[in-house]
């Protein structure tokens, strides 16, 4: 993927090129804070009739538009994978998990959001009072170039479900993705057209949405560009949701399949070349399955190999500059005293699947996100110690557990300190469109997906309404001069006893 430095007559443009050949997938303009304004302000006119449409049109609506990406599912995959090198199968895999979150949020918004009468309590008991949550307007996203169909969508659909409106920028490395995905919008709801807008460009543009006045903005990418992202938004106290990156850790218990969590391992490692921010980094096996544990990998990793043709595993780094990342953890790694029992080698943007032992917890191929198809793995004393080492990870996005105790994987699970985690599996909890997901530390905050993500692209309203008036109102300056004590004696009453 390359930048494009051309110039058209009107403004600059940047052009999107296939990683693995380099040929040119589409050039696009790149919008400027003007431009970003305006999308803004057409969002923002879009925004009220969008919410006016209530939770059941707004359904249909989103139903006409997941039936389109479910119809052109092999269209949007191939673009996908041009734009980023994954292999088709893989990318089918995204456009249909965003298509499943597409559908959960249009069925269950009304159930999340709508109005509901809430206990008042003793204070209010001669009132009646609701709770509902109302869309913020006009939301913008920034898209990653990872999986830039699922992860930006888990904004959108959500976002457009609540009541907004969206202004989505894409990763300059993926734009004809955002582009294909605002247009089929337009194509499937042409009377809301206006609901989903996309700007291109690169982190100006980004910059400029962020302080273009949009009700919150959602960030998809690296810790570091969270930190500016949110700089630039504090400016007009716009709130933001960061969905950052992973070093996401594996612990595989005395009692795990061994064959199992090996397999899992190597898919939550190397699948998309290990560019995924919930795939397994690390592994921390226990000493009692740690030696089967290590064959079963590396005689797995033995039989994937990168390319592009039909028979790879997975394609090149999106990104060359991820490349040098890779490079650069695998030289630490072996500088500290780090051994490769697999791979190793990098070449161009292809980069061997890579299986590492020994490596230092303070080696950046432990402690910093790779996003490449490597794998650490340290052999620990017991679960205990895997579960310390898990959790001294300044990230906190993801991580799985393999034992065939439930009430032991699942007492791990909870403590691991994470935002999601899988038993016995990895990854799962990105296909439940009931569950959140999000991190904790520097794998951000905020959540997408489920039912906290509709409450995420919301804001809260609180209504009382009174039904009758008391003999004494309390809120007055009228009230008797001993109604509060007398108050209090009730309070006491009903409260004062320990139970």
């Amino acid at each position: 993927m390359s930048l494009g430095a051309a110039r058209s007559t009107t403004r600059p443009t940047l052009t999107s090129t296939a990683p693995a050949s380099g040929a040119v997938v589409g050039e696009f303009p790149v919008h400027d804070a003007d431009d970003v304004a305006a999308a803004v302000g057409r969002a923002r006119d879009a925004a009220a009739a969008w919410a006016g449409l209530g939770f059941d049109d707004r359904r249909r609506r989103l139903a006409a538009y997941r039936g389109a990406l479910a119809r052109r599912a092999h269209e949007l995959a191939d673009l996908v994978h041009r734009e980023t090198g994954k292999p088709h199968a893989d990318a089918v895999l995204e456009v249909t998990l965003a298509v499943d979150h597409l559908a959960w949020a249009g069925r269950h918004a009304r159930r999340v959001l709508g109005r509901r009468r809430v206990a008042p309590g003793l204070l209010a008991a001669n009132h009646a009072a609701w709770l509902e949550y109302q869309p913020l307007g006009v939301v913008g996203v920034i898209g990653p170039w990872n999986y830039p169909v699922f992860t930006p969508m888990g904004s959108i659909a959500y976002a457009l479900a609540a009541g907004n409106a969206v202004v989505l920028k894409p990763s300059e490395h993926t734009p004809a993705v955002g582009v294909w995905l605002a247009d089929a919008w337009r194509t499937a709801v042409p009377d809301a057209a206006d609901a989903l807008q996309v700007v291109t460009g690169a982190g100006e543009t980004g910059a400029a949405l962020c302080r273009a006045g949009v009700g919150k903005l959602a960030f998809t990418g690296s810790a570091a560009t969270g930190r500016r992202v949110m700089a630039a938004c504090a400016e007009t106290l716009t709130p933001v949701l960061m969905e950052l990156g992973g070093k996401d850790a594996m612990i595989v218990d005395d009692d795990a399949d061994v064959a199992a969590a090996a397999s899992a391992a190597v898919w939550g490692a190397m699948s998309n070349a290990g560019q995924t921010c919930i795939g397994i980094e690390r592994v921390y096996a226990t000493s009692a399955v740690y030696d089967r544990f290590v064959a079963e990998v590396t005689e797995r990793v033995r039989g994937l190999r990168p390319g592009t043709g039909d028979g790879a595993a997975y394609g090149p780094m999106t990104m060359a500059a991820q490349a040098d990342v890779v490079r650069r953890h695998l030289d630490d790694a072996l500088a500290a005293g780090g051994r490769v029992v697999a791979g190793g080698t990098v070449e161009g943007r292809l980069v061997a699947p890579t299986v590492l032992l020994d490596v230092p917890e303070t080696s950046a191929a432990v402690r910093e996100e790779t996003f490449g198809p490597t794998l650490t793995i340290t052999r620990v004393r017991d679960a205990e110690e895997a579960l310390a080492r898990t959790n001294a990870n300044p990230h906190g996005l993801a991580g799985a557990v393999f034992s065939r105790s439930r009430a032991r994987a699942m007492d791990l699970a909870r403590r691991m300190r994470s935002g999601m985690t899988s038993v016995n599996s990895v990854l799962t909890f990105a296909a439940v469109p009931a569950l959140p997901f999000g991190g904790v530390g520097d794998s951000g905050f905020g959540r997408i997906h489920g039912a906290d993500g509709l409450r995420e692209f919301t804001r809260a309203k609180a209504i009382t309404r009174q039904r009758f008036p008391l003999p004494v109102d309390l809120m007055s300056f009228t009230r008797p001069a001993g109604a509060a004590d007398a108050l209090a004696r009730v309070m006491t009453l009903v409260h004062g006893r320990h139970r």
